[in-house]
């Protein structure tokens, strides 16, 4: 009767051990839980961005207006009959 409680101790013990520090425990749980939550929080940043990429890209498409804007701003294009200006500060 002794050798099985034993045995039954050993048991217990071995699945404790397993429990808290083996593969699949409380600790691997917890900081998969963690990874996943970082995770989530970096796609939700990334789908805001990705909706003013797509909201962008349709503007562009959709209006002239918008694409001749931006050849102003970024490239510093200007029409044929216009006068460009250039005033710099101190």
């Amino acid at each position: 009767m002794k050798t099985l409680w034993a045995i039954l101790v050993v048991l217990i013990l071995l699945l404790q051990v397993r429990l808290w520090a083996g593969e699949g425990s409380f600790a691997q749980v917890w900081s998969l839980e963690e990874a996943v939550a970082e995770q989530r929080a970096e796609n939700a940043r990334l789908a805001v961005r990705n909706d003013r990429l797509y909201a962008e890209v349709r503007n562009l498409r959709d209006e002239q207006g918008a694409v001749e804007e931006r050849a102003r701003m970024n490239l510093g294009l200007i029409r044929e009959d216009e006068t460009f200006f250039l005033v710099v500060e101190n």
